[in-house]
């Protein structure tokens, strides 16, 4: 039996057992038995005190009595399996009733022992409990192990592993094939082997720190040398591997090849558009054009090549840009995520001027010739049109023979603009996530009644100074990324979520290219749907939008809103792109008169008698008016005098939060 004992108590190191047991010797007595096989022995009293202990402790196995006082031991399991079906459980009992049996094998009890207990039935069936256990922490182990190695080896196949001090254990042919390394040479080396006397040695001084006392894993772009001792850059991944007790048994990295340009300007746009926000370069290399008339094809492919080969040692060190391409006629394309950059800390405009710096000092020889490089450098962030955005920049900037621009919006802008617009998406990026994006509201007048019918819900961005913006400092800046639409589907929250506070009509903004995007739509509907009291409240107040691209989408989710009770409005009509054509494409509720036109109507007979004509037509055709940018009385008595039903501006009230 002793040796017996000694073998389950290795393996049951980890075990937690709880053991109940409401006569006091009995309790010492088979307790004492019990702690010679577990290191971990939780012993309680009676049922109410096992159930307790239970609840505080992360038990693996039950040993108990079955007639206690008050709470029986049956009860007791019958409550604990309500918490964890998966406990084990064995029972101790004077009485072989069938009924208390029935019971047992109901609650999926593992092992049934009569008292007198006899310690070898007891031991055979721990036995039989430790040996499951065992088994399902291996295949957990196993699970974990597998989970953990899979996720690596999806995002790339130029892997390695090492033990605790950094020895590789392990590389794949990729490896092999990138670093000129064989198998044979790499085992058992430390992978300073590849290390690059130009990398900082903070870098891995990082590295470790992250791995090692942190145990989290690290990410970073490392200039490797291969054994020929060309330079390479691979964009870095390693973690620590743990085993199931948390210990750190070795480490695995995976590594995507950046020397790597891809000839593929789909495989570009792809990427853009799978990143939330990128930051995008394309580069040209000067006066590539009079090179193609000097030059044969076969030399002029030469220097393309050679310069997509020496791209990534160019780049300032301390950032690699993880996607180039070759969009031909000498010119590249270099993307990543705005995330990811940032992180660096890195002010993009000092990070570029030093890529041009550093490729004016450098030049390609081979076939006995050389050759003295310029480049040309555009850059724009965002995600929607970023390209054309940066096409454009680069083609100012040749023409105009500068090295650098930052083009946003079709427009050249001054690098204190550029500054100032990653500032912005920065802050988006961090009022969104912290839920700073608010919604104010401004009240809307009837004219004569000079009572509140409407409000107009309206974005503000909350900075982390604590600052309200108001959309022009970040709306536009939002369109260049994926933002725009989370700042859309955050207002539609805000504002219906109001609605239980106010009892007013409530008019929400939102845009043409609002309602193409199939996940804005479905958000309205749902939202709609859970408000069904209170649809006939709701006002959408279309945007002016040039950009309308599928102009039937529009019209049919016009029409079901409107069947669900919902009003429609037309913003800033009389001004831009907002006409006649709009009313009859949308059938309006409701217009609203820019306040281009309002804000000058007791001076400028002109807009006065705009507003009057779109007052005349809108009364013939049943359609309510709003006038916006009302701020004095002089407006207002004028506005009233000519008809308009509605009055919004600060004269009645400015938007203030609820």
């Amino acid at each position: 039996m002793l040796n017996r004992i000694e073998k389950l108590a290795e393996y049951s190191k980890d075990i937690k057992v709880l053991y109940v047991e409401s006569h006091l010797i009995l309790r010492e007595y088979t307790s004492d038995f019990l702690s010679k096989i577990f290191n971990n022995l939780i012993v309680a009293e009676n049922a109410e005190d096992g159930f307790e202990k239970f609840k505080k402790n992360d038990i693996n196995l039950i040993i108990t009595d079955t007639m206690m006082p008050k709470l029986s031991g049956i009860k007791m399991i019958e409550k604990i399996k309500n918490l964890n079906k998966n406990c084990y459980t064995i029972i101790l009992s004077q009485d072989n009733k069938s009924n208390i049996l029935l019971k047992s094998i109901k609650l999926n009890i593992d092992a049934y022992i009569l008292k007198p207990i006899n310690f070898d039935d007891m031991l055979d069936s721990i036995e039989k409990i430790i040996e499951k256990i065992k088994l399902e922490n291996e295949l957990k182990s196993h699970q974990f192990y597998l989970e953990q190695y899979l996720n690596l080896i999806d995002k790339s196949s130029i892997i390695s592993k090492t033990d605790t001090n950094g020895i590789i254990t392990y590389v794949s042919d990729s490896f092999c094939e990138i670093s000129g390394y064989k198998n044979e040479e790499l085992l058992g080396s430390k992978h300073n082997i590849t290390r690059h006397h130009e990398n900082p040695d903070e870098l891995y001084q990082n590295l470790w720190h992250t791995l090692k006392t942190k145990e989290q894993i690290w990410e970073g772009v490392i200039k490797n040398k291969s054994k020929d001792g060309t330079s390479y850059y691979v964009k870095t991944i390693i973690t620590p591997i743990k085993n199931i007790k948390g210990e750190i048994v070795e480490y695995i990295a995976v590594r995507n090849n950046l020397n790597a340009v891809i000839d593929d300007k789909k495989y570009l746009f792809n990427k853009i558009e799978e990143n939330e926000l990128s930051i995008l370069i394309l580069l040209q290399i000067d006066e590539f054009d009079i090179l193609e008339k000097f030059y044969n094809i076969v030399t002029i492919d030469q220097v393309e090549k050679n310069f997509a080969y020496n791209l990534m040692s160019y780049l300032p060190k301390e950032y690699a840009f993880e996607n180039v391409c070759s969009l031909g006629n000498g010119r590249f394309a270099l993307l990543t995520t705005f995330s990811d950059f940032e992180k660096t800390k890195l002010n993009i405009e000092k990070y570029l001027n030093n890529f041009v710096t550093n490729v004016k000092k450098s030049s390609l020889k081979f076939d006995d010739m050389e050759f003295d490089l310029n480049i040309t450098v555009s850059y724009s962030t965002g995600k929607h049109m970023i390209y054309e955005d940066c096409q454009t920049g680069l083609e100012s900037a040749l023409k105009e023979k500068i090295n650098l621009n930052f083009s946003n919006d079709s427009s050249i802008v001054s690098s204190k603009e550029a500054e100032q617009n990653l500032k912005m998406i920065r802050t988006v990026k961090i009022a969104l996530d912290n839920y700073k994006i608010v919604s104010y509201f401004q009240p809307i007048i009837n004219n004569k009644t000079k009572k509140i019918e409407k409000y107009e819900s309206l974005v503000r961005l909350i900075d982390e100074d604590g600052n309200v913006l108001s959309p022009f400092h970040f709306l536009n800046i939002s369109k260049k990324g994926n933002y725009y639409s989370k700042i859309t589907q955050r207002v539609l929250e805000n504002s219906f979520k109001i609605l239980h506070s106010i009892k007013t009509k409530l008019s929400i903004n939102i845009s043409a290219s609002d309602i193409e995007k199939e996940e804005i739509r479905t958000q309205i509907f749902e939202l709609l749907k859970q408000y069904p009291e209170d649809c006939h409240r709701i006002i959408f107040e279309l945007l002016e939008d040039e950009k309308i691209k599928d102009f039937q989408k529009i019209k049919n989710f016009i029409f079901d809103v409107k069947s669900m009770g919902v009003r429609i409005a037309i913003d800033d009509f009389g001004a831009g792109y907002s006409n006649f054509e709009r009313i009859y494409g949308f059938e309006p509720d409701i217009i609203k008169i820019d306040g281009s036109l309002i804000k000058h109507i007791t001076t400028d007979l002109f807009s006065r008698n705009i507003v009057e004509a779109i007052v005349v037509f809108a009364k013939k055709q049943n359609i309510e008016t709003i006038a916006e940018f009302v701020e004095n009385e002089s407006i207002y008595n004028i506005l009233n005098e000519i008809g308009v039903d509605y009055s919004q501006g600060y004269y009645f009230g400015k938007p203030e939060s609820f």
